[in-house]
Parts: structure tokens; C-alpha cells; sequence
């Protein structure tokens, strides 16, 4: 039996499974309370015009709605990190309404991520972004403070980001690196976007040879269908191609839908074909340690 009320755990539930891009007057940084972090994840929009290189079926992003602010104002961002980071490091944040039931686990800075309505690489300066993120972590003493970027891999060829992705490996950083295919005919369907499934690939198998990453991939079905077994099969194959280039990669994660997606076609995985395709990735992948995020959760998993 839980030791909170009811009220409490409702209360929690609702922090942890709330994900705004808003927060209070904030315009580019928010906090996003997490389980399977074990902590709070600071939150960077670096895309509130909304603006994506890619048009996922399952995208969460409400783009009906207009964006209330089109450009980002480094200076602004830079008060907002600092501003939500003392007030996280102090505890003053788990006085507000929304974290007021956390557990005394939980609160604790995991990460500062950069996330958001799109794809935070192709911002212009993105370096610049990282950088500052970089500095205030240094001079709030969060060391062991994480820096992670989540990304679809569309631009790991250029220069000025690849610059940009070895200053967080330096500062506690990690690739969170979008896969969602293992053939570009699928990956059509789901990510929607001009840029090749061979460029994803061909990125994916240079950025894994400079820094380990962590492999992101949303499973769902489409239109009832679930995932092909030779998808699957093949997905295994472009991950295992990227270990026989002399790529690392940390982790892979397997997350189906949790929340409305931009298509009303596309439906979470049942558990039980999360867990079958988790074994055929683990059949394959043997040496990569693998974590499964189901769309309900039941008595016998934890988050």
C-alpha cells in the first residue's frame, strides 16, 4: 500500500506524467519531473516556432496551434536555465503546486536536455546554446549534472554541431540518437522527412565512432498493424552495422505511444510485443544493454 493519500499520488502522477514546454513566464526552459531518470530533467526549447525537419506520424507536438514566439533569445534563455537550475539545486521548485508531492528520491537534477518542438540541432546556434549550458553548469558546482541532447541524427555531418556535441561529451554529455526504421520504406512512413534514411544511417555509424550514443526508437501500430518481424530484423541489422564500423553505443531505448500522437492511425504496442521485440533485439544485440517504456503500465513493471 503506497504511503501517500491519494490525493499525493494523483498529485505525482500528474507532475511525472506532464511534459510542458511551458513553465510559468518561462519561454525556452522547463522542468520535467521523471521516474525513470530518477530526478528532474531541465527542459531547452530551442525550437518555439515549431519548426521540424522531420513530420513523425506519432509526434507529440500540438502544431495546430501557433507558436507564441518565433525566434530565441540566447540572453533570455541563458537567466531562465540559470534562474530554474538554483531554484532546482536549492529545492525551492518542489514548493511549487506541481512537484509538491515529490518523493525525497526524486529530488535531485538529472539532466539539462535539449529537446523541445523540433529538431535542436538545426538551430543556428546550437554550439552557442550548448556552450552556455556547459558554463553554468560549471559555475553552479553541477558537475555530475548530465547534458544530453535528443536528435534525429539528421545533421551530424556538420562541423559546427559535431563541435557542439564534443563539448557536451566533455561536460557529462549524452547523444540520445533517434532510430525509429531499419529500411527506408518504413522510415518514410513514420518520420516523414526529405532527408534519407542512408543519410541517418551513414551519421548515426560516424557519431557512434566519436561518442557512445543512446538509441531512441518508438514502436507502435499503424493502423493495427505492429511492426514487421524482417523491420525489426533489419533495424537490428543497421544497429549492428554501426558496432562492426567500430561504433558504441550505451544504451538502447524501445518506448512506444504515451500520449495523443499527431496521426489518429498510429496506437501504442500492447506490452506483450514490446517485450517480443525487446527479445529480438536482445537475441541480436546481446552486448548493448536495452530498456523497455511501455505505453501502460501494469502491477508487474516499474517505470
Amino acid at each position: 500500500m503506497s504511503a501517500n493519500p491519494p490525493e499525493s499520488e494523483d498529485a505525482l502522477r500528474r507532475a511525472i506524467t506532464s511534459h510542458p514546454r511551458v513553465f510559468e513566464n518561462n519561454r525556452y526552459v522547463y522542468p520535467v519531473l521523471s521516474r525513470r531518470s530518477g530526478g528532474l530533467s531541465i527542459g531547452i526549447n530551442l525550437n518555439p516556432d515549431k519548426i521540424c525537419n522531420f513530420d513523425c506520424i506519432y509526434c507529440q507536438v500540438d502544431r495546430q496551434t501557433p507558436p507564441r514566439d518565433r525566434q530565441v533569445d540566447l540572453d533570455l534563455l541563458e537567466h531562465e536555465l540559470k534562474a530554474l537550475l538554483e531554484d532546482a539545486r536549492s529545492g525551492r521548485i518542489f514548493g511549487r503546486p506541481n512537484f509538491r508531492d515529490v518523493p525525497d528520491d526524486l529530488k535531485r537534477i538529472n539532466d539539462i536536455a535539449f529537446s523541445g518542438d523540433g529538431e535542436p540541432t538545426a538551430y543556428p546556434r546550437f554550439r552557442e546554446a550548448v556552450e552556455r549550458a556547459a558554463a553554468l553548469k560549471r559555475e553552479l558546482g553541477l558537475d555530475d549534472v548530465k547534458l544530453i541532447v535528443l536528435t534525429n541524427c539528421t545533421r551530424f555531418h556538420r562541423p559546427d554541431v559535431l563541435e557542439a556535441l564534443d563539448i557536451m561529451h566533455h561536460h557529462n554529455g549524452e547523444i540520445w540518437a533517434k532510430l525509429d526504421a531499419g529500411t527506408a520504406p518504413y522510415y518514410d512512413l513514420v518520420d516523414r522527412s526529405r532527408v534519407s534514411f542512408e543519410r541517418i544511417v551513414e551519421n548515426l555509424r560516424h557519431a557512434a565512432q566519436r561518442w557512445p550514443l543512446v538509441i531512441q526508437t518508438l514502436l507502435m501500430r499503424i493502423r493495427n498493424e505492429a511492426p514487421p518481424e524482417e523491420e525489426i530484423s533489419a533495424y537490428c541489422g543497421v544497429l549492428k552495422g554501426v558496432l562492426d564500423s567500430g561504433g558504441r553505443l550505451k544504451l538502447i531505448q524501445l518506448h512506444t505511444v504515451a500520449r495523443p500522437p499527431a496521426e489518429s492511425y498510429v496506437t501504442p504496442l500492447p506490452n506483450e510485443e514490446m517485450d517480443r521485440i525487446a527479445s529480438a533485439v536482445h537475441r541480436r544485440l546481446p552486448d548493448v544493454p536495452l530498456q523497455v517504456h511501455y505505453g501502460v503500465k501494469t502491477e508487474n513493471q516499474a517505470d
